[in-house]
């Protein structure tokens, strides 16, 4: 599917979401800074610009005349959404001040599509010709480029899902809070996305994505029958296993003594659910496209989760004394219907380069192995997963159990209070998603996007162990700084995304700061597990990855029970930290070994490699040294935009440090990141 096509999508569903967002009767947004309304039209309308403008429909995108008829299509929009405001039976009134707002976030939106072109173009001549490195042959350069412009498309377009997963996030902690409420909905939306990760993105991914990449080298037909078979399991398992669930659910909810809170969490539980087929589906039919180097619509598909859930969210606030529980079941059937939406979306996008054969005879054998691979497929990609439940059902406790441990423990630990609270899994689940920013735009990102390119080169170890190590040096070039980054600016970040407005409170926005410093520690660690860890099942590499698991997970609840003492919520996340990196470690090691025994020319971390990684340490060394300043004046604000715009600041300041500092060092990970084709010669 075309850049342009994706676009126009784009550009209906945001057109028609903002015109409902701006003609909803009597709505009113109060934010915790003064004009937070004006601030939304601002970015509301900038947005639209770099939607029409990224369309097509006014002419080549990234052109000076394009960016410039975009402006006048926002423009007129912007005009025409404010005057029809003022029907009365919407209860609105038009605002020029408002339309100000729009104009002044068109022309700043278009004066950056204005330079895109110029920037772009002086960014390739300082960071080099796009040649390949010394010795690359032609097929080395193509998987190079191939590789950077998937990751490009899957990163941008992932921002857009994490910038509008942001929003929702906003918008739904001012709905819940830090309360007993928030932390059941975090449980609820936990429980069908880990069962994506794992048979959808995860597990059931790697171990289908190695044979239905070979077999669409070798045996096309057979490769759809594969596919076929698949999807048909998929759906007759997940649905079984929901059924399942939610049988088991509903006879706890009448077996067990009455708890308010206990019931709230198995009851949201069981409306969202159904998501967990759905998305399972859609996220298989994602790796589908991957194989076939569509890496555009499944980026795309989370956008659609985002914006059915902010739709379903946003009327909370025009509604005078809405209530938050009945928001919360409101907000789990809009995650339910986004699960369909996603499927929708995807199967359009197969056609001409998929078709569906059910052929038991051809299907049948790559189905047994996979069938074979998935169990330990399971343990080893799905130990972040399995850790990420571990610690919501310890963060869960008070509101499941309740507020003290057991009085059968011995040691005197009987009757204990209980060191998290009811409020804990909320503060968990939103600062989590702060971490998985930059992981989810570019950690991951790079590992998707690697694993098919993995797969196809599992047959040659020098090939394999030369693009696994492209991955790695991309993964870490962004997820070295995006740690140290995240880890300097967690109190302004936690403060100006989760306070004001019915947010956290000052506790919670405390706790919320050290959870995003034990995750954010880690976030280039988890990248790399990441890219290690398919990596291992394209070579078939089954068993590393599953002790590698089996030592986390237990590392990981060891230290939970330890760590939760003195650190609260932020010991969970340390734990996983702490456990990652150990991960990280083996997966590295195994892969290493296999590829020496295998006879590969090219190690996975050459001298080549260890040269830039360590002048990666050294530019985020500098960007470090370059923001602390900043930081540590801001440490003293007690106000909600003072802290914005140091966050702003920090954030300018150390991108464009490291930036620089790339350029200035050509490094040679953003030449494979920015070059836009390949040219002559080795590259």
């Amino acid at each position: 599917m075309r850049a342009t096509t994706l676009a126009r999508a784009a550009l209906a569903v945001y057109a028609v979401a903002l015109s409902t967002a701006t003609h909803w009767p009597r709505l009113v947004i109060e934010g915790p800074v003064p004009n937070t309304d004006k601030l939304l039209h601002f970015a509301a309308f900038g947005v639209l610009t770099v939607l029409i403008a990224l369309s097509g429909l006014v002419g080549r995108p990234f052109t000076r005349r394009a960016s410039l008829l975009a402006a006048l299509a926002a423009a007129v929009y912007a005009a025409v959404d404010e005057l029809t405001q003022g029907i009365p039976v919407l209860g609105r009134t038009t605002s020029w001040l408002d339309y100000l707002a729009d104009l002044g976030g068109i022309a700043i939106a278009t004066a950056l599509l204005q330079f895109a072109p110029a920037v772009r173009d002086r960014v390739v001549e300082m960071a080099g010709d796009g040649a390949g490195h010394p010795g690359a042959d032609r097929s080395e350069a193509d998987e190079e480029g191939r590789m950077a412009a998937g990751v490009r498309t899957v990163s941008g377009l992932t921002l857009v899902s994490r910038v509008a997963g942001l929003a929702r996030d906003l918008i739904t902690v001012r709905i819940f809070g830090d309360t007993v409420i928030g932390s059941a909905f975090a449980m609820a939306f936990a429980v069908p996305n880990l069962f994506r990760r794992l048979f959808g993105e995860g597990a059931l991914s790697a171990a289908f994505l190695p044979d239905y990449a070979r077999l669409l080298d070798d045996d096309r037909p057979r490769a759809h029958a594969f596919a076929t078979l698949t999807l048909v399991l998929l759906t007759v398992v997940t649905g079984l296993l929901t059924i399942g669930i939610e049988l088991g659910l509903w006879w706890t909810l009448s077996s067990v003594p009455a708890d308010a809170e206990r019931s709230l969490s198995l009851r949201l539980v069981m409306a969202m659910l159904p998501f967990m087929p759905l998305i399972s589906i859609a996220a298989v039919l994602g790796g589908m496209l991957q194989c076939h180097d569509r890496f555009g619509p499944w980026a795309a598909a989370p956008i659609l989760l985002n914006l059915t859930v902010i739709a379903a969210a946003v009327p909370f606030f025009a509604i005078p004394g809405a209530d938050p529980v009945v928001w919360a079941y409101v907000i789990s059937g809009a995650v339910v219907l986004s699960g369909a939406v996603q499927v929708a979306w995807s199967l359009p996008a197969l056609r001409g380069v998929a078709s569906w054969r059910f052929d038991l005879r051809a299907a049948g054998a790559p189905t047994a192995r996979m069938a074979r691979r998935l169990g330990p497929v399971l343990l080893g990609m799905g130990t972040l997963q399995l850790n990420s439940v571990i610690d919501t059902l310890i963060a869960m406790y008070p509101n499941l159990v309740g507020p003290t441990l057991p009085a059968w423990l011995p040691g005197g630990l009987g009757g204990v209070e209980y060191p998290l609270d009811g409020a804990s899994n909320a503060v968990l689940f939103y600062s989590q998603r702060l971490y998985q920013f930059p992981l989810g735009v570019f950690g991951i990102a790079v590992a998707t996007v690697a694993f098919p390119a993995l797969s196809r080169a599992a047959r040659d170890p020098s090939r394999f162990a030369a693009t696994l190590r492209r991955a790695l040096r991309l993964s870490l070039f962004i997820g070295i700084p995006a740690s140290v980054g995240l880890v300097l600016v967690r109190d302004p970040l936690v403060r100006v995304l989760y306070s004001g407005g019915g947010g956290f409170s000052e506790d919670g926005l405390r706790a919320a700061a050290g959870v995003v410093a034990g995750y954010g520690s880690a976030v280039w660690m988890f990248g790399a597990v990441h890219v290690l860890t398919r990596a291992c099942y394209a070579h078939g590499l089954d068993r590393a990855p599953v002790v590698a698991a089996g030592l986390m997970v237990a590392t990981n609840l060891t230290l939970n029970l330890v760590l939760i003492w003195p650190l609260g919520e932020a010991g969970l996340a340390w734990s996983t930290a702490i456990a990652s990196c150990g991960q990280g470690a083996l997966l590295w090691w195994w892969l290493a070994r296999r590829l020496r025994s295998e006879g590969a020319t090219v190690r996975i971390i050459d001298a080549q490699s260890r040269r830039s990684v360590g002048r990666t340490f050294a530019r985020t060394a500098v960007m470090a040294a370059a923001i602390a300043p900043v930081l540590a004046y801001a440490s003293r604000f007690d106000v909600w935009l003072q802290h914005a715009m140091a966050l702003g600041l920090a954030v300018a300041i150390g991108a464009g440090v490291y930036g620089s500092a790339a350029l200035a060092g050509r490094a040679e990970e953003l030449r494979w990141l920015i070059r836009r084709k390949l040219q002559g010669g080795g590259g």
